[in-house]
Protein backbone atom coordinates (compact mmCIF):
# COMPACT_ATOMS: atom_id res chain seq x y z
CA UNK A 1 0.00 0.00 0.00
CA UNK A 2 1.34 3.37 -1.19
CA UNK A 3 1.31 6.28 1.23
CA UNK A 4 0.95 9.87 -0.20
CA UNK A 5 3.80 12.20 0.38
CA UNK A 6 2.85 15.70 1.44
CA UNK A 7 5.70 17.44 -0.49
CA UNK A 8 4.79 15.96 -3.89
CA UNK A 9 1.15 16.89 -3.40
CA UNK A 10 2.03 20.49 -2.64
CA UNK A 11 4.25 20.72 -5.69
CA UNK A 12 1.50 19.34 -7.90
CA UNK A 13 -1.03 21.92 -6.62
CA UNK A 14 1.50 24.73 -7.09
CA UNK A 15 2.04 23.73 -10.73
CA UNK A 16 -1.71 23.62 -11.37
CA UNK A 17 -2.14 27.09 -9.85
CA UNK A 18 0.75 28.43 -11.89
CA UNK A 19 -0.72 27.05 -15.12
CA UNK A 20 -4.15 28.50 -14.30
CA UNK A 21 -2.76 31.96 -13.58
CA UNK A 22 -0.71 31.86 -16.78
CA UNK A 23 -3.79 30.90 -18.79
CA UNK A 24 -5.76 33.74 -17.26
CA UNK A 25 -2.97 36.24 -18.02
CA UNK A 26 -2.76 35.03 -21.63
CA UNK A 27 -6.52 35.37 -22.05
CA UNK A 28 -6.43 38.90 -20.61
CA UNK A 29 -3.55 39.93 -22.86
CA UNK A 30 -5.36 38.55 -25.93
CA UNK A 31 -8.55 40.37 -24.92
CA UNK A 32 -6.75 43.70 -24.58
CA UNK A 33 -4.99 43.19 -27.91
CA UNK A 34 -8.21 42.30 -29.71
CA UNK A 35 -9.97 45.32 -28.21
CA UNK A 36 -7.26 47.61 -29.56
CA UNK A 37 -7.50 46.28 -33.09
CA UNK A 38 -9.13 48.69 -35.60
CA UNK A 39 -12.38 47.50 -37.19
CA UNK A 40 -11.99 46.02 -40.61
CA UNK A 41 -12.34 48.64 -43.41
CA UNK A 42 -15.62 48.16 -45.33
CA UNK A 43 -15.45 47.52 -49.04
CA UNK A 44 -16.80 50.01 -51.61
CA UNK A 45 -17.28 49.35 -55.32
CA UNK A 46 -14.85 51.69 -57.08
CA UNK A 47 -16.99 51.77 -60.20
CA UNK A 48 -19.78 53.50 -58.28
CA UNK A 49 -17.53 56.32 -57.04
CA UNK A 50 -16.70 59.64 -58.64
CA UNK A 51 -12.97 60.15 -58.23
CA UNK A 52 -11.08 63.28 -59.28
CA UNK A 53 -7.47 64.49 -59.09
CA UNK A 54 -6.43 67.71 -57.35
CA UNK A 55 -4.87 70.14 -59.84
CA UNK A 56 -3.08 73.48 -59.69
CA UNK A 57 -3.75 76.10 -62.35
CA UNK A 58 -6.51 78.43 -63.59
CA UNK A 59 -10.08 77.96 -62.44
CA UNK A 60 -13.18 79.73 -63.77
CA UNK A 61 -15.83 80.52 -61.16
CA UNK A 62 -19.33 80.10 -62.50
CA UNK A 63 -22.90 79.88 -61.29
CA UNK A 64 -25.70 78.17 -63.13
CA UNK A 65 -29.44 78.50 -63.23
CA UNK A 66 -32.46 77.63 -65.30
CA UNK A 67 -34.88 80.11 -66.79
CA UNK A 68 -36.95 81.02 -69.80
CA UNK A 69 -36.69 83.14 -72.92
CA UNK A 70 -38.80 86.28 -72.61
CA UNK A 71 -39.50 88.91 -75.30
CA UNK A 72 -37.89 92.27 -74.65
CA UNK A 73 -40.81 94.03 -76.36
CA UNK A 74 -44.10 92.98 -74.74
CA UNK A 75 -47.27 95.00 -74.96
CA UNK A 76 -50.47 94.43 -73.03
CA UNK A 77 -53.44 96.00 -74.79
CA UNK A 78 -55.96 97.23 -72.19
CA UNK A 79 -59.53 98.33 -72.69
CA UNK A 80 -59.92 102.11 -72.55
CA UNK A 81 -63.64 101.91 -71.85
CA UNK A 82 -66.24 99.38 -70.82
CA UNK A 83 -67.77 97.21 -73.50
CA UNK A 84 -68.93 93.78 -74.59
CA UNK A 85 -66.73 91.45 -76.62
CA UNK A 86 -68.53 90.99 -79.93
CA UNK A 87 -65.96 89.19 -82.05
CA UNK A 88 -62.41 87.80 -81.75
CA UNK A 89 -60.81 88.17 -85.16
CA UNK A 90 -57.23 86.95 -84.60
CA UNK A 91 -56.18 83.88 -82.62
CA UNK A 92 -53.00 83.58 -80.47
CA UNK A 93 -49.92 82.58 -82.43
CA UNK A 94 -50.79 84.77 -85.42
CA UNK A 95 -48.28 87.33 -86.68
CA UNK A 96 -49.71 90.84 -86.43
CA UNK A 97 -48.80 94.36 -87.52
CA UNK A 98 -49.56 97.61 -85.64
CA UNK A 99 -52.86 98.08 -87.47
CA UNK A 100 -54.14 94.50 -87.19
CA UNK A 101 -57.58 94.36 -85.55
CA UNK A 102 -57.55 91.63 -82.89
CA UNK A 103 -61.10 91.87 -81.55
CA UNK A 104 -64.15 94.12 -81.55
CA UNK A 105 -66.15 95.52 -78.63
CA UNK A 106 -69.55 97.17 -78.52
CA UNK A 107 -70.80 100.01 -76.28
CA UNK A 108 -74.15 101.63 -77.29
CA UNK A 109 -73.87 104.27 -74.54
CA UNK A 110 -70.48 105.38 -75.86
CA UNK A 111 -71.87 105.61 -79.38
CA UNK A 112 -74.66 107.88 -78.13
CA UNK A 113 -72.18 110.02 -76.22
CA UNK A 114 -70.12 110.40 -79.38
CA UNK A 115 -73.18 111.53 -81.38
CA UNK A 116 -74.06 114.06 -78.66
CA UNK A 117 -70.51 115.40 -78.65
CA UNK A 118 -70.52 115.76 -82.42
CA UNK A 119 -73.80 117.74 -82.29
CA UNK A 120 -72.39 119.99 -79.55
CA UNK A 121 -69.36 120.71 -81.69
CA UNK A 122 -71.54 121.70 -84.63
CA UNK A 123 -73.65 123.93 -82.37
CA UNK A 124 -70.56 125.60 -80.90
CA UNK A 125 -69.09 126.14 -84.38
CA UNK A 126 -72.32 127.79 -85.48
CA UNK A 127 -72.35 130.00 -82.36
CA UNK A 128 -68.77 131.04 -83.05
CA UNK A 129 -69.57 131.92 -86.65
CA UNK A 130 -72.63 133.91 -85.59
CA UNK A 131 -70.65 135.81 -82.96
CA UNK A 132 -67.91 136.58 -85.47
CA UNK A 133 -70.48 138.02 -87.91
CA UNK A 134 -72.10 140.12 -85.18
CA UNK A 135 -68.80 141.49 -83.98
CA UNK A 136 -67.62 142.23 -87.49
CA UNK A 137 -70.88 144.09 -88.24
CA UNK A 138 -70.58 146.11 -85.07
CA UNK A 139 -66.95 146.84 -85.83
CA UNK A 140 -67.79 148.02 -89.34
CA UNK A 141 -70.39 150.38 -87.91
CA UNK A 142 -67.77 151.75 -85.52
CA UNK A 143 -65.34 152.18 -88.40
CA UNK A 144 -68.00 154.02 -90.44
CA UNK A 145 -68.85 156.31 -87.52
CA UNK A 146 -65.16 157.07 -87.01
CA UNK A 147 -64.77 157.83 -90.70
CA UNK A 148 -67.68 160.31 -90.63
CA UNK A 149 -66.23 162.10 -87.61
CA UNK A 150 -62.83 162.20 -89.28
CA UNK A 151 -64.40 163.71 -92.43
CA UNK A 152 -66.26 166.30 -90.35
CA UNK A 153 -63.01 167.10 -88.54
CA UNK A 154 -61.15 167.64 -91.79
CA UNK A 155 -63.99 169.82 -93.05
CA UNK A 156 -63.96 171.90 -89.86
CA UNK A 157 -60.18 172.23 -90.02
CA UNK A 158 -60.42 173.52 -93.58
CA UNK A 159 -63.16 175.97 -92.62
CA UNK A 160 -61.12 177.25 -89.66
CA UNK A 161 -58.12 177.80 -91.92
CA UNK A 162 -60.22 179.72 -94.44
CA UNK A 163 -61.77 181.87 -91.70
CA UNK A 164 -58.30 182.59 -90.34
CA UNK A 165 -57.19 183.93 -93.73
CA UNK A 166 -60.37 185.95 -94.15
CA UNK A 167 -60.07 187.37 -90.66
CA UNK A 168 -56.55 188.55 -91.45
CA UNK A 169 -58.07 190.56 -94.30
CA UNK A 170 -60.92 191.64 -92.01
CA UNK A 171 -63.48 189.92 -94.26
CA UNK A 172 -65.04 187.90 -91.41
CA UNK A 173 -65.62 188.79 -87.83
CA UNK A 174 -63.54 187.45 -84.96
CA UNK A 175 -66.67 185.76 -83.64
CA UNK A 176 -66.99 183.66 -86.81
CA UNK A 177 -63.29 182.74 -86.62
CA UNK A 178 -63.64 181.64 -82.98
CA UNK A 179 -66.75 179.60 -83.88
CA UNK A 180 -64.94 177.73 -86.66
CA UNK A 181 -61.93 177.10 -84.40
CA UNK A 182 -64.22 175.75 -81.69
CA UNK A 183 -65.92 173.39 -84.18
CA UNK A 184 -62.48 172.12 -85.26
CA UNK A 185 -61.35 171.43 -81.65
CA UNK A 186 -64.60 169.67 -80.82
CA UNK A 187 -64.38 167.37 -83.84
CA UNK A 188 -60.71 166.70 -83.10
CA UNK A 189 -61.65 165.49 -79.61
CA UNK A 190 -64.49 163.39 -80.98
CA UNK A 191 -62.13 161.83 -83.58
CA UNK A 192 -59.57 160.95 -80.91
CA UNK A 193 -62.25 159.31 -78.77
CA UNK A 194 -63.66 157.46 -81.76
CA UNK A 195 -60.24 156.07 -82.68
CA UNK A 196 -59.70 154.90 -79.09
CA UNK A 197 -63.13 153.25 -79.15
CA UNK A 198 -62.22 151.56 -82.42
CA UNK A 199 -59.01 150.17 -80.92
CA UNK A 200 -60.83 148.92 -77.84
CA UNK A 201 -63.53 147.40 -80.03
CA UNK A 202 -60.90 145.45 -81.98
CA UNK A 203 -59.41 144.17 -78.71
CA UNK A 204 -62.88 143.25 -77.45
CA UNK A 205 -63.63 141.35 -80.65
CA UNK A 206 -60.44 139.29 -80.30
CA UNK A 207 -61.12 138.55 -76.61
CA UNK A 208 -64.75 137.52 -77.15
CA UNK A 209 -63.78 135.32 -80.10
CA UNK A 210 -61.03 133.68 -78.01
CA UNK A 211 -63.53 132.88 -75.27
CA UNK A 212 -65.92 131.34 -77.74
CA UNK A 213 -63.07 129.53 -79.49
CA UNK A 214 -61.91 128.12 -76.14
CA UNK A 215 -65.39 126.77 -75.43
CA UNK A 216 -65.42 125.22 -78.88
CA UNK A 217 -62.01 123.55 -78.31
CA UNK A 218 -63.22 122.08 -75.03
CA UNK A 219 -66.21 120.58 -76.75
CA UNK A 220 -63.99 119.32 -79.60
CA UNK A 221 -61.63 117.72 -77.04
CA UNK A 222 -64.55 115.83 -75.52
CA UNK A 223 -65.64 114.76 -79.00
CA UNK A 224 -62.09 113.60 -79.88
CA UNK A 225 -61.94 111.60 -76.64
CA UNK A 226 -65.26 109.93 -77.39
CA UNK A 227 -64.19 109.33 -80.98
CA UNK A 228 -60.92 107.74 -79.85
CA UNK A 229 -62.73 105.56 -77.33
CA UNK A 230 -65.19 104.54 -80.00
CA UNK A 231 -62.39 103.74 -82.45
CA UNK A 232 -60.61 101.74 -79.76
CA UNK A 233 -63.61 99.43 -79.55
CA UNK A 234 -61.83 97.85 -82.51
CA UNK A 235 -58.77 96.66 -80.59
CA UNK A 236 -55.56 96.84 -82.66
CA UNK A 237 -52.18 95.19 -82.05
CA UNK A 238 -50.14 98.41 -82.05
CA UNK A 239 -46.91 96.42 -82.40
CA UNK A 240 -45.15 94.28 -84.98
CA UNK A 241 -44.92 90.76 -83.58
CA UNK A 242 -46.94 87.72 -82.58
CA UNK A 243 -50.23 87.66 -80.71
CA UNK A 244 -49.52 85.63 -77.56
CA UNK A 245 -52.68 85.79 -75.53
CA UNK A 246 -56.35 86.85 -75.72
CA UNK A 247 -57.66 86.36 -72.16
CA UNK A 248 -61.31 87.25 -72.95
CA UNK A 249 -64.21 85.46 -74.59
CA UNK A 250 -67.02 86.48 -76.93
CA UNK A 251 -69.92 87.92 -74.95
CA UNK A 252 -67.79 88.86 -71.96
CA UNK A 253 -68.34 92.28 -70.41
CA UNK A 254 -65.09 94.12 -69.72
CA UNK A 255 -64.33 97.33 -67.88
CA UNK A 256 -61.75 100.06 -68.38
CA UNK A 257 -58.20 98.80 -67.85
CA UNK A 258 -59.01 95.14 -68.53
CA UNK A 259 -56.20 93.41 -70.44
CA UNK A 260 -57.62 92.27 -73.76
CA UNK A 261 -54.53 90.92 -75.56
CA UNK A 262 -50.76 90.53 -75.29
CA UNK A 263 -48.44 91.05 -78.26
CA UNK A 264 -44.70 90.34 -78.25
CA UNK A 265 -41.87 90.74 -80.70
CA UNK A 266 -40.30 87.23 -80.93
CA UNK A 267 -37.25 88.49 -82.82
CA UNK A 268 -35.92 90.23 -79.67
CA UNK A 269 -35.67 87.81 -76.76
CA UNK A 270 -33.83 87.91 -73.46
CA UNK A 271 -33.23 85.22 -70.87
CA UNK A 272 -34.59 85.38 -67.33
CA UNK A 273 -32.50 83.08 -65.13
CA UNK A 274 -33.39 81.93 -61.61
CA UNK A 275 -30.21 81.80 -59.52
CA UNK A 276 -30.12 80.45 -55.95
CA UNK A 277 -29.81 83.36 -53.54
CA UNK A 278 -26.71 81.82 -51.94
CA UNK A 279 -24.93 81.90 -55.31
CA UNK A 280 -26.16 85.29 -56.53
CA UNK A 281 -24.10 87.48 -54.20
CA UNK A 282 -21.14 87.76 -56.61
CA UNK A 283 -23.15 88.42 -59.79
CA UNK A 284 -22.52 91.84 -61.36
CA UNK A 285 -23.95 93.76 -64.30
CA UNK A 286 -22.01 93.07 -67.50
CA UNK A 287 -20.65 89.64 -66.58
CA UNK A 288 -20.54 87.19 -69.54
CA UNK A 289 -23.19 84.50 -69.74
CA UNK A 290 -23.56 81.38 -71.85
CA UNK A 291 -27.18 80.42 -72.60
CA UNK A 292 -27.95 76.81 -73.57
CA UNK A 293 -31.10 76.71 -75.69
CA UNK A 294 -30.93 72.90 -75.96
CA UNK A 295 -30.16 73.47 -79.62
CA UNK A 296 -26.97 75.49 -79.31
CA UNK A 297 -25.16 78.00 -77.12
CA UNK A 298 -25.71 81.77 -77.27
CA UNK A 299 -23.48 84.37 -75.61
CA UNK A 300 -24.98 87.15 -73.51
CA UNK A 301 -24.36 89.57 -70.66
CA UNK A 302 -26.01 90.24 -67.31
CA UNK A 303 -28.32 93.23 -67.84
CA UNK A 304 -30.33 93.39 -64.60
CA UNK A 305 -30.37 91.76 -61.18
CA UNK A 306 -33.68 91.68 -59.33
CA UNK A 307 -33.17 93.22 -55.87
CA UNK A 308 -35.78 90.94 -54.28
CA UNK A 309 -35.67 87.22 -53.52
CA UNK A 310 -38.59 85.00 -54.49
CA UNK A 311 -38.83 81.35 -53.46
CA UNK A 312 -35.15 81.30 -52.60
CA UNK A 313 -33.99 82.53 -56.01
CA UNK A 314 -32.91 85.81 -57.59
CA UNK A 315 -34.03 86.70 -61.11
CA UNK A 316 -31.21 87.74 -63.44
CA UNK A 317 -31.98 89.27 -66.86
CA UNK A 318 -29.53 88.41 -69.64
CA UNK A 319 -29.38 90.25 -72.97
CA UNK A 320 -28.33 88.02 -75.85
CA UNK A 321 -25.43 89.16 -78.03
CA UNK A 322 -25.49 86.29 -80.49
CA UNK A 323 -28.23 85.16 -82.85
CA UNK A 324 -30.66 82.56 -81.58
CA UNK A 325 -31.01 79.28 -83.51
CA UNK A 326 -33.65 79.70 -86.19
CA UNK A 327 -36.89 77.93 -85.45
CA UNK A 328 -35.57 76.60 -82.14
CA UNK A 329 -36.03 79.60 -79.85
CA UNK A 330 -39.38 81.04 -78.88
CA UNK A 331 -40.91 82.89 -75.93
CA UNK A 332 -41.32 80.91 -72.67
CA UNK A 333 -38.82 78.29 -73.85
CA UNK A 334 -36.80 76.75 -70.99
CA UNK A 335 -33.05 77.43 -71.12
CA UNK A 336 -29.98 76.94 -68.92
CA UNK A 337 -27.57 79.76 -68.20
CA UNK A 338 -24.00 79.78 -66.90
CA UNK A 339 -22.66 83.09 -65.55
CA UNK A 340 -18.89 83.60 -65.39
CA UNK A 341 -18.03 85.34 -62.12
CA UNK A 342 -14.22 85.50 -62.27
CA UNK A 343 -11.06 83.69 -63.37
CA UNK A 344 -8.72 82.46 -60.62
CA UNK A 345 -5.05 81.84 -61.44
CA UNK A 346 -2.51 79.54 -59.75
CA UNK A 347 -4.94 77.90 -57.31
CA UNK A 348 -5.50 74.34 -56.14
CA UNK A 349 -8.83 73.01 -57.31
CA UNK A 350 -10.75 69.79 -57.71
CA UNK A 351 -14.19 68.73 -58.86
CA UNK A 352 -17.08 69.89 -56.71
CA UNK A 353 -17.86 67.32 -53.98
CA UNK A 354 -21.39 66.16 -53.31
CA UNK A 355 -21.39 67.88 -49.90
CA UNK A 356 -19.80 71.08 -48.68
CA UNK A 357 -20.21 74.85 -48.80
CA UNK A 358 -17.92 77.78 -49.52
CA UNK A 359 -15.35 78.64 -46.85
CA UNK A 360 -15.99 75.40 -44.93
CA UNK A 361 -14.05 72.30 -43.92
CA UNK A 362 -15.28 68.92 -45.16
CA UNK A 363 -14.09 65.37 -44.76
CA UNK A 364 -13.19 63.67 -48.03
CA UNK A 365 -11.69 60.25 -48.70
CA UNK A 366 -8.22 60.45 -50.23
CA UNK A 367 -6.95 57.42 -52.13
CA UNK A 368 -3.91 55.64 -50.67
CA UNK A 369 -1.38 53.54 -52.62
CA UNK A 370 -2.55 50.32 -50.92
CA UNK A 371 -5.98 50.46 -52.55
CA UNK A 372 -7.77 52.02 -49.61
CA UNK A 373 -9.10 55.54 -49.06
CA UNK A 374 -8.70 57.41 -45.79
CA UNK A 375 -10.73 60.34 -44.52
CA UNK A 376 -8.93 63.71 -44.83
CA UNK A 377 -10.09 67.14 -43.70
CA UNK A 378 -9.96 69.64 -46.58
CA UNK A 379 -10.79 73.34 -46.38
CA UNK A 380 -12.86 74.64 -49.31
CA UNK A 381 -12.50 78.21 -50.55
CA UNK A 382 -14.48 79.62 -53.44
CA UNK A 383 -16.83 77.41 -55.41
CA UNK A 384 -17.89 77.12 -59.03
CA UNK A 385 -20.50 75.07 -60.86
CA UNK A 386 -18.33 71.94 -61.09
CA UNK A 387 -15.11 72.88 -59.26
CA UNK A 388 -14.01 74.12 -55.85
CA UNK A 389 -10.90 75.94 -54.69
CA UNK A 390 -8.83 74.07 -52.08
CA UNK A 391 -7.26 76.18 -49.33
CA UNK A 392 -5.60 73.42 -47.31
CA UNK A 393 -5.65 69.69 -46.54
CA UNK A 394 -4.81 68.37 -50.03
CA UNK A 395 -2.02 68.72 -52.56
CA UNK A 396 -1.73 68.65 -56.33
CA UNK A 397 -1.90 65.07 -57.60
CA UNK A 398 -4.00 63.73 -54.72
CA UNK A 399 -6.97 61.65 -55.77
CA UNK A 400 -10.14 62.12 -53.78
CA UNK A 401 -13.63 60.66 -53.78
CA UNK A 402 -16.24 63.34 -54.61
CA UNK A 403 -19.29 61.09 -54.32
CA UNK A 404 -21.64 61.23 -51.33
CA UNK A 405 -19.91 59.07 -48.68
CA UNK A 406 -22.32 59.82 -45.83
CA UNK A 407 -23.13 56.09 -45.60
CA UNK A 408 -19.57 55.53 -44.33
CA UNK A 409 -19.47 58.40 -41.78
CA UNK A 410 -18.64 55.85 -39.06
CA UNK A 411 -15.41 54.83 -40.81
CA UNK A 412 -12.18 56.71 -41.37
CA UNK A 413 -10.97 54.24 -44.01
CA UNK A 414 -12.66 52.28 -46.78
CA UNK A 415 -11.36 49.60 -49.07
CA UNK A 416 -11.89 50.11 -52.81
CA UNK A 417 -12.90 46.97 -54.68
Amino acid sequence: MDIARPDSLKRKRARQLKYGVSAIVVVLIMGVGVSRLKPAAPGVDRATLWIDTVQRGSMIRQVRGTGTLVPEDIRWIPSTTSGRVERIIVKPGTEVSPGTIILELSNPALEQELNDAQLKVKSAEASLSNLRVQLETSHLQQVASTAIIEADYKKASLQAEINTQLADKQLVSKLTLQQSQLDKDLLESRLSIAKQQLTKDEESIEARLLVQQSDLEQIRAVMRLKQRQFDELRVRAGLEGVLQLVPVEVGQQVGPGTNLARVANPSRLKAELKIAETQAKDILIGQPVSIDTRNGLVDGKVARIDPSVQNGTVTVDVTLDGALPKGAARPDQTVDGTIELERLTDVLFVGRPALGQEQSTVGVFKLDPDGTASRTQAKIGRMSVDKVELVSGLHAGDQVVLSDMSAWDAYDRVRLQ
